[in-house]
């Protein structure tokens, strides 16, 4: 079971590339969405699926730290998956919004702005899910804003 814990945790390997894994593992997740039907779903479906890597991530990346040993291992990079799927809600199926979403999700991912720094502190793998959520919670709150503000 360790091993399918620790497959899910790096995104089936994604997590082991040698630079920068969480962005890789950011824009694969944003052209999974982009090139398939979950794109044109309801918005449940994404919120659903979105769940799904959450609560699996939990366990997953608790799991990854015993195996390396270390807290929020940097080849750990389901966090980045749920993450980046919720900044990918609620947004039109236009590419300018999915690279909008893509880079806002890793600026706040890396700068961790309140309350996504003090998240990171929850208990091991929950820590580590909470904290990417937050940070795509943010970038998709900025593209809505953007695009009601800006581009409306």
């Amino acid at each position: 079971m360790r091993k399918i814990w620790i497959a899910i945790a790096t995104f089936f390997g994604c997590g082991y590339l040698p630079v920068a894994p969480g962005t890789w593992a950011s824009l694969l997740t944003v052209l999974i969405v982009y090139f398939t039907p979950l794109a044109h779903a309801p918005l449940g479906v994404l919120v659903l699926v979105s769940a799904v890597v959450f609560v699996v991530g939990i366990p997953a990346a608790s799991a990854s730290e015993a195996h390396f040993a270390a807290r929020d291992p940097r080849p750990v990079v389901i966090d980045e998956v749920a993450g980046q799927l919720v900044s990918l809600w609620l947004l039109p199926h236009q590419p300018g919004y999915f690279i909008g979403a893509f880079f806002l999700f890793r600026f706040f991912d890396i700068f961790k702005p309140f309350p996504v720094n003090r998240s990171e502190a929850l208990p091991r793998g929950l820590g580590i899910m909470v904290d990417d959520v937050l940070a795509g919670a943010y970038a998709m709150a900025v593209l809505l804003l953007a695009r009601h503000f800006i581009f409306s």
